[in-house]
């Protein structure tokens, strides 16, 4: 699951970005235009995965529950940056956003036209881990190749494994790796140490425990 190796010259990859906002996500979007060889982009969502709803059916319905998870930075039901991208394919249509837009404002849900639904799946591909699914990749990854990763990078490698179990494609793959583990110490060290290890201790003697576990040292800025 997390094999390194070379990209070759004209070799074209999967982009796979944990968000919720679909900034960066978008600038993958963007690098694919301007040549970088993406083959498919990966949203990977957490338990609030109003997008993956969206790219599995061309409707963004905002009416649900909010759900706060462990993988914070992409707790969002509204995705401004996804304006953006409905603008770029449909032709930079401002009239069509706008409506779509304004939907979402006074009804909270849109639909796109099948054109454009066309466009976005030829392109994107989407699947969610919930809370359970993160601790236990960040495990599995942990105990396979002793490499330690935050909750948001560990949904994607979740949704990359999905990917290629319900595809059977096999691209090598980039995942966009978005924070220190330290920084979401209490949910990375639940995962690796287990529920018990970390009863009672506060957020200081959480990153001295997590380092003493994994040898990992704590980044600078956070350990001071």
């Amino acid at each position: 699951m997390l094999k390194t190796g070379a990209i070759n010259n004209g070799e074209r990859i999967n982009f796979v970005i944990p968000t919720g906002n679909f900034g960066n996500i978008l600038a993958g979007y963007y690098a694919r235009i301007m040549g970088l060889p993406i083959n498919r982009l990966l949203c990977a969502a957490n338990a609030n995965n109003v997008l993956t709803d969206f790219i599995r059916t061309g409707t963004y319905n905002r009416n649900r529950d909010f759900l706060k998870t462990n993988s914070p930075s992409m707790d969002i039901l509204i995705s401004s940056n996804l304006e953006r991208l409905l603008y770029e394919i449909t032709g930079r249509n401002a009239e069509k956003i706008r409506q779509w837009m304004n939907l979402l404002k006074d009804e909270g849900a849109y639909t796109v036209d099948p054109e454009t639904m066309e466009l976005i799946t030829s392109v994107f591909w989407s699947d969610f881990a919930d809370d359970r699914e993160t601790l236990e990749t960040i495990k599995d990854v942990w105990e396979q190749h002793n490499y330690l990763m935050d909750t948001h990078t560990a949904v994607a490698v979740n949704v990359l494994k999905k990917y290629r179990t319900s595809t059977g494609d096999t691209t090598k793959a980039v995942i966009a790796s978005t924070a220190s583990p330290f920084k979401f110490n209490e949910s990375v060290a639940r995962a690796v140490m287990g529920s018990e290890a970390i009863l009672g201790k506060t957020d200081f003697e959480l990153l001295d425990d997590l380092s003493s576990f994994t040898g990992w040292q704590v980044p600078g800025a956070l350990g001071a």
